[in-house]
């Protein structure tokens, strides 16, 4: 047969020999080299898209939410299906940034990734509803959506410096959202998509997907309505006083529950992006700062404890200048004899500097020490400042000196508050907190310890409420509660010494005095011509006192009818939001019923009269001939005076200083750094 048919033959063995390549070729594709080339297909028809489930959600005390995630449209392009389309990236690309409104530089950046060979680009994350919409309907080739998970702040700028703000992949960056961010955070999920014959997008359910779980929720201690009068104070107190800035605190002395917390100004964490970085961060526990004269508390404290002092022994303050080292240490009035409370009151730093001399300087840093001084409190927030305390054996000789009325140390807001819960409740030591429970489970907080004795604490509180009641802080009284409290007028410590015209004023105090609900503090920053914390600091104290003792429905200590007439605020429930912001504005509406009058109330003979609610031509014609400069401020009827009215002439000093405006008079004391 070879012979007879040798074409046969030839024709056979071709066959053959082509059989037995495609078989080795066959072995090779499918065996030999079968993973290399599935992965290969694999990258070239399927893309995996990763899938975000929702981040817990951030409730206020009483379940309104503060921070939520929503499902919005994701915009991606798969640019090799772009071009097996026909499509050109650059138009594509052109329609795009058309609809997103991307920047020149954007727009250049994403025709780029559109010539690419990937499979996959992200478009736009988290694009904006009506943008990812418009995006869709223009039906451009390898143009695709996947649903993800934003991060929106339903109130806006209230408490974002305590809630803090995502990133584009859901990671929290500050505040709660940075703290408890594997609390918050979801666990994503992952799903593959494959591309057919026609280049279209398929999503199978036998190819991988894996699902996303939303992260736990929160429940803070914040309650929003406190938080809206917190934060709206403390913009009036910057642009009544022309401020830099102004923090705030008000905490539970019992808990260390943080039911507000507010720096102003602030930002709106859904455009975070869109103000400057310095207003992300919390400036109530980054901010610190030498406290001044609301630091006496503790050098009383040390006294107090040590028995070597009761609120009514008598210290000679020198005229108001004592000299130490040849170094003068001045009063901001003179004085002469004064009880252990009275120093306190009329913030004598002379009467404090004898006070803390009289405990020594081991009880004295004892004492600092134990109210927390120079240590974080730590609140479960990040970021916070443990302020300055030297220890003993860096003191230099006047160290001592300086620290009793406030200077030589920092501290922060929120480290104020928690000095003046101890005295509020009791004598023990808090840990402030702003989380009250995960999912629905308490959080558990460390028990305090006590550092003061009943007796002390008694004590403390009886020279707090006179310093409202008779010296320098009465415009932080309440009408229909006791107060005790303490105003700060600090010298700003600027490269080596203190400026001239800078100051940091503050007021910390508690309210009911005598069984103490809340302690608030407020601390301004530059504010001038204002600038003392009784005239800065204590009133928005009040104003903040007064909106959460009504709406927390706390009995008055006495009859309320003289301080709202004809005024019933039901302060009970706030069903939303949307309801606290009136209700809000008609507490800080509601005022004292008052006259305007033409002649000063009547005072001693050789005082200084008492002008309020007298408009500026009757002020100035009351005030002509007694000898005294005027400084007149704002317009409308006499608001505040300093010197107080009834002050004695020969007391009062060569100005008189008088606040017009139109709202309800309140007294003003001077207060010294």
């Amino acid at each position: 047969m070879t012979t007879r048919h040798p074409r046969l033959a030839f024709a056979c063995t071709i066959v053959g020999a082509w059989l037995l390549a495609l078989t080795v070729r066959l072995y090779g594709l499918q065996v030999l080299d079968h993973d290399r080339y599935a992965e290969r297909a694999v990258d070239q028809q399927q893309a995996v898209v990763e899938l975000s489930a929702p981040r817990g959600t951030i409730r206020d005390a009483r379940g309104r939410e503060l921070a939520v995630s929503l499902e919005v449209d994701s915009i991606y392009a798969d640019p090799r299906e772009l071009r097996a389309k026909e499509g050109d990236p650059e138009e594509v690309a052109e329609a795009l940034a058309d609809i997103l409104e991307l920047s020149k530089k954007a727009r250049a950046d994403l025709a780029e990734r559109l010539a690419s060979k990937r499979r996959f680009t992200w478009v736009a994350r988290k694009a904006d509803p009506p943008k990812a919409a418009a995006v869709m309907a223009a039906k451009l080739p390898g143009i695709h959506r996947v649903a993800e998970s934003r991060r929106y702040y339903p109130l806006r700028s209230l408490g974002a410096q305590v809630l803090g703000f995502v990133g584009i992949d859901d990671v929290g960056l500050s505040g709660i959202e940075a703290m408890y961010d594997k609390v918050i955070r979801s666990r994503p999920g992952r799903r593959v998509v494959v591309s057919d014959g026609r280049a279209g997008r398929v999503q199978h359910p036998r190819l991988g997907f894996t699902a996303a779980h939303s992260g736990s929720d929160l429940t803070l201690t914040l309650d929003v309505a406190i938080q809206h009068a917190l934060e709206s104070e403390l913009a009036k107190a910057v642009e009544h006083t022309d401020a830099k800035r102004a923090t705030g605190v008000v905490l539970d002395p019992h808990t260390g529950a943080v039911i507000a917390m507010a720096g102003v100004p602030t930002f709106d964490p859904n455009r975070f992006q869109d103000y400057p970085e310095k207003q992300w961060r919390n400036p109530v526990i980054a901010d610190a700062f030498e406290p001044g004269s609301t630091f006496k508390l503790i050098t009383l404290a040390a006294a107090l404890e040590r028995g070597v002092t009761s609120l009514d022994q008598v210290w000679d303050c020198e005229m108001g200048v004592l000299r130490l080292q040849g170094v003068p240490i001045r009063d901001h009035k003179p004085f002469g004899m004064l009880t252990s409370r009275e120093v306190l009151a009329n913030s004598s730093n002379v009467g404090a500097m004898k006070l803390g001399q009289a405990a020594g300087p081991e009880a004295f840093y004892g004492a600092m020490r134990a109210f927390g001084i120079g240590r974080p409190t730590g609140v479960d927030l990040p970021g916070e400042n443990a302020g300055l305390l030297r220890p003993i054996d860096q003191w230099r000789a006047l160290t001592p000196a300086y620290m009793s009325f406030g200077q030589g140390l920092s501290t922060t807001t929120l480290q104020m508050a928690v000095v003046f819960a101890v005295v509020a409740n009791g004598g023990f030591t808090v840990r402030p907190h702003v989380v009250a429970a995960t999912d629905g489970v308490s959080v558990k907080v460390p028990r305090g310890i006590r550092v003061l004795r009943d007796e002390t604490v008694f004590k403390l509180r009886d020279a707090l409420e006179s310093v409202v009641v008779d010296g320098t802080a009465t415009p932080a009284q309440v009408a229909g509660y006791r107060v005790g409290g303490k105003t700060g007028t600090a010298q700003k410590a600027i490269r080596g010494g203190y400026a001239a015209s800078q100051f940091v004023a503050s007021f910390v105090g508690m309210v009911p005095i005598d069984d103490p609900e809340l302690v608030i503090a407020v601390v301004v920053d530059e504010p001038w011509p204002l600038y003392h914390g009784s005239q800065a600091a204590a009133p928005a104290f009040a104003e903040i006192a007064r909106a959460a003792l009504l709406y927390r429905g706390v009995t008055p200590n006495r009859e309320r009818p003289e301080v709202w007439p004809g005024q019933q605020i039901d302060t009970a429930h706030y069903d939303d939001a949307e309801s606290i912001a009136p209700a809000l504005a008609s507490l800080q509406r509601a005022q004292v019923a008052w006259e305007p009058r033409s002649e000063p109330r009547p005072t001693p003979p050789g005082t200084v009269p008492d002008l309020a609610a007298l408009n500026k031509r009757d002020a100035v014609r009351a005030a002509t001939g007694m000898g005294l400069d005027l400084r007149l401020y704002g317009s409308g009827y006499v608001e505040r005076q300093v010197p107080d009215a009834g002050t004695p002439l020969d007391l009062a000093g060569p100005t008189l200083e008088l606040w017009f405006g139109p709202r309800r008079p309140t007294a003003v004391s001077r207060e010294g750094p």
